[in-house]
């Protein structure tokens, strides 16, 4: 709809500025034929009247043909339009055979054009009919006088049609403003509903696998512990069971995303590292440099995802690896650098976990957002740097 209504307006303004020239030649005519005319524009007498309407005529048509007059109220405008009119009477009644009805006539083409419709009638019945007696005043005859309303309405006819034309193509646009807008809701809601439907099939499927799987666990916990398994395989079902956890955790907070809910950003990265600490026994260190502020939010989960993705990777292929993340704020660029050292130990069982599309994915994410990722060994361990815009 506000597009529709741009349009309409720059239209509205290439049309007045088409019709321009025109209404710049037609006070040229009306100052040449004044000044030809008998009585000439003079400082006495009925030559200072012809001065003062002339330039009154001139002064009120100049600002009605230039864009910015037609914002002004219709007040305003239809003041300025009066004083045309009253203008045009007076060079009407001073100078008969002049060419004065072109003036009223500019007068009422105005009128029509610029005013809501009952003010326009009203005025520019009010215009020609002081032209008609303003003629018939000083002698014309009554086929004169009949050319001049003749003239004053064929130009408010034309007016009015242009008038309905504009509006009516505005009207048109309007409407399809409108239903392409109530297409794109109902494209909206048919997507949320979409959503709403796979994240309730996750939900059922996902929450049932994976507290299944938290079940056992503890039943493997407890089965251990009568067995009196060793420490590590202890380790290794209590490190499984959090996982699922996590896993919980994360399904629950996906299938929230489906349904609309505030996604994790970047905001929320003290907390996410401080569970990979206490969760996953990572040696990680967090920390921020510039000036914090908001980020778009396809870039805040980009760089969230990422942090997490790179933790999930150390611990899976370098446990107990002193890591670092920085998130540092640039000018119109935010970077998010996680690194770590060489292990203190070789992965014990969790190298094998996943699908081996972390990285691919991470890059896909963050390039969709608009940013950029950058992943490889270094000299003590493994860097990943993603860049996102803000």
């Amino acid at each position: 709809m506000a597009a529709a209504h741009s349009r309409a307006e720059q239209r509205l303004c290439h049309q007045r500025q088409t019709l321009r020239p025109l209404g710049v030649a037609l006070i040229a005519a009306v100052v040449v034929t004044a000044i030809n005319g008998h009585p000439a524009p003079g400082l006495q007498g009925e030559a200072l009247g012809v001065t003062l309407a002339l330039c009154t005529f001139a002064a009120t048509f100049a600002p009605l043909i230039r864009d910015r007059f037609g914002q002004r109220g219709h007040a305003v405008q239809a003041a300025v339009i009066a004083s045309m009119g009253a203008a045009s009477l007076a060079l009407a009644a001073l100078q008969p055979r002049g060419a004065t009805e072109l003036a009223g006539g500019a007068a009422v083409w105005m009128a029509v054009t610029r005013l809501p419709v009952p003010l326009a009638i009203a005025l520019a019945t009010g215009i020609t009919v002081g032209l008609d007696l303003a003629a018939a005043l000083r002698g014309s005859s009554s086929a004169a006088v009949l050319a001049i309303t003749l003239l004053c309405a064929l130009l408010g006819l034309a007016a009015y049609f242009l008038r309905q034309g504009r509006a009516g193509q505005k009207q048109t646009e309007l409407l399809l403003a409108q239903l392409e807008d109530a297409r794109e809701r109902q494209l909206r809601a048919a997507g949320i509903a979409e959503r709403s439907r796979i994240a309730g099939e996750l939900h059922d499927v996902l929450a049932h696998s994976l507290s299944g799987a938290a079940i056992q666990l503890q039943g493997a916990r407890m089965l251990a512990e009568r067995e009196q398994a060793s420490a590590e395989m202890r380790a290794a079902i209590d490190r499984g069971s959090d996982l699922v956890k996590d896993g919980l955790a994360n399904a629950r907070q996906a299938v929230g995303a489906l349904r609309g809910d505030e996604l994790p950003g970047v905001t929320q990265l003290g907390a996410l590292i401080a569970s990979y600490r206490d969760d996953m026994h990572l040696d990680v260190s967090f920390a921020a440099e510039g000036e914090t502020r908001m980020l778009p939010a396809d870039a805040s989960l980009a760089l969230y995802r990422g942090a997490q993705e790179a933790l999930t990777n150390v611990a899976r292929y370098a446990p107990g690896a002193t890591t670092t993340v920085l998130l540092r704020y640039g000018n119109g660029r935010t970077t998010l650098t996680v690194e770590n050292a060489a292990p203190s130990r070789v992965a014990d069982g969790l190298a094998g976990v996943g699908g081996g599309r972390g990285l691919a994915g991470m890059r896909e994410r963050v390039e969709r957002a608009g940013g950029s990722m950058e992943a490889g060994p270094t000299e003590s361990g493994w860097r990943v740097h993603l860049e996102a815009p803000t």
